[in-house]
């Protein structure tokens, strides 16, 4: 608000200054209010005897007509004819000094361009340095934002599904409270803890609820806060930021996306010395200079702790990790709870359902679960959000959006509806595969089908009997284009490229071929220069390393086309089942294979009318078959 008005009173005071000028230039002497004309006008008019009295001012002429209105005119200097012509015609004139500029016209005239350029400049340096903050020295300024323990009321209770993550940090709750608990045994707390996890699990709230519980003051600071453009502006918005932390000691400095700031040193484009290398050097001088009662603890967050400085994991800095990692099935019932506190939930609504559905969701992925099954129920004109406004929720961010409108050729509907097919029941015959949950030729997102593998519980490594299963489901839905369509299409160039993708990771990173051993024949670490891996084997190697992924891929295929030739009748079954109402769930998929009539679609599910044909999208099959 202040600055606002700031600016407002900037601008009414230009305009202010501007009127003055002008009413100096322009509100007085003789000329005001005369009408301009050309001087031959003018001495026409004098011959004609209809100019009655005139008053010359250096080049300046005003002259009044017999019909008392007044004239202007400008001459390059003073006539002596214009003076022989007012004589001659007895007209009067008056002869006068041309009028000096008064003292504060001069002083506008001669400053106040000046003054208006420096004042814009000022301006513009003051917005470009976040409105003003500081003014036009205020690069250096941390920006770091200070939450006191009043305005933060985020606590443990608010943190569910990483216990172990919560009892890690809970003792720097109790220094925080009571340092002295530690110092009379002569223990020190650790002054850095870095939380590693994936995106969304939850370590910035997890943070907050440190700062919560200890009643301290936070600040808080993104890693790419600290660079500019500017050389030497991180490393003093680093001093900044720890001096006005001492300040309010004991507190909390929590960095987040540290590997912004903390990479490795030298590992720049150029080699140098550059500005996250200084960030990064004082960052290591800050956290070191830290007197044992200071009572000030860095919390930093990542999810790349692998590029991270090794100066900067060193003991007396980050010298305590805290792994955040995805919530089990557990930990995902426990998350689902505290954010359905927040909306009005059916009582047919089971959170331990919904965990065991929803494997490999972090904490914001479920928070987004319980976002969009309000907003389907809202969308319903419900009260309360149901079981089905979550399943409906759960397939929209498993498989993407419905897209109703699409129009599809029967032609593709039904090549789709054999793919899909392919892909489900290559895993229903496959004793270590996922079971299939839903299949659905609805197009959603990129796809025009999809095949939804739901595990029973969660894969916490995987096995190479599974991942060779896990490939002949890939290669189901070709396959049945082949011996049932009669043709190919492009829709399994994706079931292609992740085959080929973990038939290679099996050769060449886990140790799952025979004839190839256990030995690494790809080095993912090693990054070269533009990206991409370096180069550790020979040709020789590498014809041998292509030639066994040859014989995953050609084995599993034969696989795949064995098990669809043998059981072509629940393909056709299947098919049949998804052209009449497009998606069909677990116990449908399941009477069709026990060789039973499928069930008619449960209570609640639309079934969509499909528009009539124009003649075909174009759009070939995009499928994503397991999960």
């Amino acid at each position: 608000m202040n600055n606002m008005f700031s600016k407002s009173a900037i601008w009414v005071v230009v305009v202010l200054l501007l009127l003055m000028l002008y009413k100096q230039f322009d509100s007085h002497g003789v000329t005001a209010g005369a009408k301009p004309i050309a001087y031959s006008d003018l001495l026409d008019e004098v011959k004609a005897k209809r100019i009655k009295d005139v008053v010359i001012e250096g080049v300046n002429i005003t002259a009044t007509r017999s019909d008392d209105t007044k004239v202007r005119a400008t001459a390059t200097g003073l006539d002596r004819g214009l003076v022989g012509d007012l004589r001659d015609n007895g007209v009067h004139f008056d002869v006068r000094p041309p009028e000096e500029q008064s003292f504060l016209q001069q002083i506008f005239v001669s400053w106040f361009p000046m003054l208006l350029l420096i004042g814009v400049w000022i301006f513009f340096m003051r917005q470009m340095q976040g409105g003003g903050k500081g003014g036009a020295f205020s690069f250096g300024k941390s920006k770091a934002r200070m939450m006191d323990e009043t305005n933060n009321t985020v606590t443990f209770a608010d943190v569910a599904g990483c216990d172990e993550a919560k009892e890690e940090v809970n003792e720097i709750v109790d220094f925080l409270k009571d340092p002295s608990k530690f110092q009379k045994l002569g223990g020190r707390i650790p002054r850095g803890v870095l939380m590693v996890g994936p995106p969304g699990t939850g370590k910035t709230l997890l943070a907050r609820a440190i700062a919560g519980e200890a009643k301290v003051p936070f600040f808080s600071i993104s890693g790419s806060d600290f660079v500019e453009m500017f050389v030497g502006v991180g490393a003093s918005r680093v001093r900044d930021m720890f001096e006005n932390a001492k300040k309010h000691s004991p507190c909390i400095i929590f960095i987040d996306e540290i590997d912004a700031v903390g990479r490795h040193r030298g590992a720049g484009m150029g080699g140098g010395n550059d500005e996250r290398e200084q960030t990064l050097n004082q960052l290591l001088v800050e956290m070191d200079g830290f007197e044992a009662s200071s009572g000030v603890i860095v919390v930093a967050a990542t999810n790349r702790a692998d590029v991270l400085d090794k100066a900067l994991l060193r003991p007396g800095r980050f010298d305590r990790q805290v792994s955040v990692g995805l919530p089990d099935i557990r930990g995902r019932e426990q998350i689902l709870n505290v954010h359905m506190r927040k909306v009005p939930i059916g009582t047919d609504v089971k959170a331990d359902i919904l965990a065991r559905g929803t494997p490999g969701f972090s904490g914001a992925d479920l928070a987004n679960l319980v976002n969009e099954a309000a907003l389907f129920a809202a969308r319903r004109s419900k009260r309360l959000v149901d079981m089905i406004d979550f399943e409906d929720a759960k397939d929209k961010i498993f498989m993407g959006p419905e897209r109703k409108s699409m129009v599809i050729r029967e032609e593709e509907r039904r090549n789709t509806a054999y793919h899909e097919s392919g892909h489900a029941v290559v895993a229903k015959l496959l004793p270590k595969a996922d079971p299939v949950h839903k299949v659905t030729i609805m197009p959603r997102g990129w796809a025009l089908g999809l095949t939804w593998q739901l595990p029973e519980h969660d894969n916490i490594s995987g096995y190479k009997d599974k991942m060779l299963e896990e490939i002949s489901i890939l290669f189901g839905g070709r396959i049945a284009e082949e011996i049932f369509v009669g043709q190919m299409s492009t829709g399994a160039s994706n079931d292609f490229s992740r085959a080929t993708k973990l038939a290679r990771s099996m050769v060449t990173r886990f140790g799952m071929s025979d004839a190839m051993g256990v030995m690494v024949y790809e080095d993912s670490q090693n990054d070269g220069f533009f990206g991409g891996a370096s180069k550790t084997i020979s040709e020789a190697t590498q014809q041998m390393v292509d030639a066994e992924i040859r014989s995953i891929l050609d084995t599993q295929y034969k696989l795949a086309r064995k098990l669809l030739e043998e059981n072509r009748d629940k393909v056709e079954v299947m098919t049949k089942a998804l052209m009449e109402w497009e998606t069909i769930d677990a116990d449908q998929i399941n009477d069709i294979m026990a060789g039973l009539e499928p069930r008619a679609p449960k209570a609640g599910v639309t079934i969509r009318k499909h528009p009539p044909s124009d003649g075909g999208s174009g759009v070939s099959p995009s499928v994503t078959a397991p999960a």
